[in-house]
């Protein structure tokens, strides 16, 4: 899926860094499960969540058998925009598949000519969830809080990709020096934690980056490609 800051590009790389030391039972979670661009390459025990409850509602339905449209039309956009509860899976679609770039109601998104050609982004947008929902039909997804998750007793990978900070407005209520301090308890815990981000404190390791061509980037600018420094973090402890 065409997800706002989606790390699709670059998980082939990141993925086996995340699942070296990965056994056979261990639980693979993401809190910040967005597009499920990085779930779905993983096997195994897979369990998502998200604040966002229209994403949530969206995936499970999708998982059960339902098909959206390809096409939804501005006054649909605007209705769902403004009616949100009335069917949730279905904003949950519209929300994302019919904005811009995969921003939560970032812009209507319907047929648009451009140098390379007429495209149509909701049909693109419904291809490629199609592609992907099966390989997402045995995750568990959840809405709440990455704060309120009930993580198993025992060790499991948790891969984080939450709102960067001095990014998008996307979440601009979101408290990173609480995330932060959130990481280090379940890493003391006995978790695996690994986390994307631009930037970390001080206790937190490097253990990838590479530079990547984004409308998302560590400036605060959205729209348009530049190039920003993706990096995979830890805890050192």
């Amino acid at each position: 899926m065409k997800y706002m800051g989606s790390k699709n590009r670059i998980a082939k790389f990141i993925i086996p860094i995340i699942q070296k030391n990965r056994m056979s039972e261990q639980y693979y979670i993401e809190p910040f499960v967005g597009g499920a661009n990085m779930i779905d390459k993983i096997e195994g025990k897979r369990f998502g969540s998200d604040s966002n409850e229209y994403l949530i509602e969206m995936w499970k339905a999708l998982q059960k058998g339902w098909i959206p449209r390809k096409n939804y039309t501005r006054e649909e956009y605007d209705f769902a925009k403004m009616n949100k509860d009335i069917d949730k899976k279905l904003t949950g679609w519209i929300g994302i598949c019919c904005s811009y770039s995969g921003k939560w109601f970032g812009g209507y998104a319907g047929i648009v000519s451009t140098k390379q050609g007429v495209r149509n982004y909701q049909e693109e947008a419904y291809n490629n969830v199609m592609k992907q929902i099966n390989s997402l039909k045995d995750v568990y997804f959840m809405h709440c809080d990455y704060k309120d998750l009930n993580l198993p007793k025992q060790n499991s990978i948790i891969y984080c990709d939450p709102p960067y900070a001095s990014t998008t407005k996307y979440q601009n209520d979101f408290d990173h020096t609480q995330f932060w301090d959130w990481c280090r308890e379940i890493s003391k815990d006995g978790h695996s934690v690994f986390i994307s981000e631009y930037n970390a404190p001080d206790d937190f390791v490097k253990v990838w980056e590479k530079e990547v061509n984004s409308s998302l980037s560590a400036n605060g600018i959205y729209g348009k490609n530049k190039v920003s420094t993706e990096k995979l973090f830890i805890y050192k402890g």
